[in-house]
């Protein structure tokens, strides 16, 4: 098998998920069995092709799908530096949650149709890095789509969870909608859905600018849909009423990674658009900034960490508007790990302690001193401390905006939204296993090695991956040199590497100060922040926002519409011809009845009318 195999990754757990769903009620136990052996042969499958590129370099296998009116779209498969990237990750992280689930979801009694959805989920995700076209990738985002929402509404008995699945469902159409209109307009200019080839046909100057622009701007929105982009995140903190598993799923390194993907799988054509380049940007670092001032006011463990994810995508959309792809990838790479270990091990948290609100926890390392130790190398690797994974990927973003195409006014707030992100690190930290153990939290312990084996790997993978940052020999320079086919390598600049380090022990100290000395009063800076505080604590009231949208707009459209097509389509346009013809006849038939005395009544009649007519002339 060479590279021609990747095709088989995504079509085992597809397999998978088909088995599920006949034997799964019939027999229940082997749901787990068989979805954790398909992702595990698609994780090998990974390791087979990665091999045989290392050897034969990129390729592609396409076989025909269907025509229509004279154009063949193809089915196949890219495999490159970023779809390989992209495929360990999701077949990587799928493999510790699957068996982290299995003690996390024990007893469960729909255990057999979460590791269908799982399956479904896993396959859905590689279809969609492994597209060569825009139409099949198409068909990878949907199924993503709808696997997220059964996941998320697992436990639809729970009203919050319904609710957070329909949020994310229909959030997320939004975006959708977009994206089709985006690869729609490409289909238009260029007759073709194959990525590679509308690639060429842009740079070759076929495509009208202005079209193209747009084209990329609607893309951007679904990009900006799937990963929680302000101001299409709403959906994303609310996702937390899944199970945990499903939380690092989501939140890890598949579905909201996807739009970081597509952007940086199209960037060779956004980069001929820099109107839609600055977009990504702005967009990308106002979610960062408001992103990492909400974590800071959420008490909520996985919701400050939900926000979290929320802000580290913001800083990989900010990546690719700078002009860096390879960096986004990167971050993406370095913060897939932590963050899977992160909510891994606030599952193992609330598992070991019954408890989500950070308020009332602390000393849990105590109780808990593997995941607090595993909880620390992830939490503080994207907070940047040096020497962790996610130190050399957020030194590279800060580069990448102090060397790339946009002004100094960015660094200055992308440095602002780092520091959110060390305050509400040592804060989660600080709070959570440092201090004194509540009484609350006495009978605390560590989950079992199904749980706690995930956790640490993820943990130990974001500590150490930072080094794939650096030069080995003459044919690597690097991560983001090899996963874009460049020459550049990695570099410091000492004076942005020495701010980011100055940051982490600041802010690392400064929190220290408020939650642990209680040298300074977290109430006393909130009230002093006042409406700045409570707007952090209301989310910025977007959802506010958007409720006010759908009572005062949205549902009164809705009822107009539905008048309209009540009252005028249906009841004129549609029934109307029916009743006027009905009326018609009913009339009409008195004209034909059969007796004589009604007819000559009728003549009579006609007689009068006309001999009134020939009177009045």
């Amino acid at each position: 098998m060479g590279t021609d195999a990747a095709f088989l990754a995504p079509v085992i757990p597809a397999i998978a998920f088909a088995l599920i769903l006949i034997t799964g009620r019939r027999i229940p136990g082997i749901a787990p069995h068989l979805s954790i052996a398909a992702i595990l042969a698609s994780f090998v499958v990974w390791v087979v092709v990665f091999l045989a590129f290392l050897e034969d370099g990129a390729g592609t296998r396409s076989v025909e799908w269907f025509t229509v009116g004279g154009f063949e779209f193809t089915w196949g498969a890219t495999v490159d530096e970023i779809s390989l990237v992209m495929l360990g990750v999701v077949s990587f992280v799928a493999i510790g949650i699957q068996i982290y689930s299995l003690e996390y979801l024990h007893g469960e009694p729909r255990l057999w149709w979460y590791f269908a959805v799982q399956s479904l989920f896993a396959a859905a995700m590689m279809v969609l890095v492994l597209a060569d076209n825009l139409l099949l990738l198409y068909l990878g985002w949907e199924l993503v789509g709808l696997g997220s929402y059964l996941l998320i509404g697992f436990w639809w008995e729970r009203r919050s969870a319904a609710e957070a699945a329909k949020k994310a469902f229909v959030t997320t159409r939004i975006g959708d909608v977009a994206l089709l209109i985006g690869f729609v307009l490409l289909f238009e200019a260029t007759g073709t859905f194959d990525i590679s080839t509308i690639t060429q046909l842009a740079h070759a100057g076929t495509i009208d600018e202005t079209q193209l622009k747009w084209a990329l701007i609607f893309i951007f929105g679904g990009a900006a849909g799937k990963s929680a982009q302000i101001p299409l995140h709403v959906w994303l903190p609310d996702a937390m009423e899944g199970p945990t598993p499903v939380s690092a799923l989501i939140h890890a390194a598949t579905m909201v990674v996807a739009g970081v993907y597509l952007v940086v799988r199209l960037f060779p054509i956004y980069n001929m658009v820099p109107e839609a380049l600055d977009l990504i940007a702005v967009i990308g670092l106002l979610t960062a900034l408001l992103a990492g001032v909400t974590a800071l006011a959420m008490t909520d463990l996985k919701r400050i960490l939900a926000y979290s994810t929320v802000s580290h995508l913001g800083f990989m959309m900010l990546a690719v508007g700078a002009g860096a792809p390879g960096v986004a990838m990167f971050h993406l790479l370095a913060h897939a790990f932590a963050k899977a270990s992160l909510f891994l091990g606030a599952g193992s948290i609330s598992h070991g302690s019954g408890q989500t609100d950070i308020q009332e926890m602390g000393g849990l390392w105590r109780r808990m001193p593997f995941t607090a130790v595993m909880f620390w190398i992830g939490a503080l690797s994207l907070a940047g401390l040096p020497l962790l994974s996610g130190f050399f990927s957020k030194d590279e973003i800060l580069l990448a905006v102090h060397d790339g195409r946009l002004n100094d006014g960015f660094l200055v707030v992308t440095f602002v939204a780092v520091a959110f992100s060390v305050l509400y690190t040592g804060r989660m930290l600080y709070q959570v296993f440092l201090g004194r153990l509540s009484t609350e939290n006495e009978d605390a312990h560590e989950p079992g090695i199904r749980m706690w084996a995930p956790i640490g790997v993820f943990a130990l993978l974001a500590a150490v991956l930072g080094p794939l940052a650096f030069e080995w020999g003459h044919d690597y320079h690097g991560f983001v040199s090899w996963v874009t086919d460049s020459e550049e390598g990695f570099h410091i600049n000492m004076a942005i590497s020495g701010a980011s380090i100055a940051i982490v022990a600041v802010g690392l100290y400064l929190t220290g100060l408020i939650y642990m000395q209680r040298r300074i009063s977290a109430t006393a800076i909130q009230r002093r922040l006042g409406f700045m505080a409570t707007a952090a604590q209301r989310k910025f009231y977007f959802d506010e926002v958007y409720q006010w949208g759908i009572n005062q707009l949205v549902l009164p459209l809705a009822r107009l519409t539905a008048f309209i097509d009540r009252a005028w389509v249906n009841d004129i346009g549609v029934d109307g011809p029916g009743k006027t013809t009905r009326w018609g006849g009913g009339v009409l038939r008195y004209l034909q009845t059969g007796m004589v005395y009604n007819y000559a009544l009728g003549m009579v009649i006609g007689a009068v009318v006309l001999g009134v007519i020939w009177w009045s002339i």
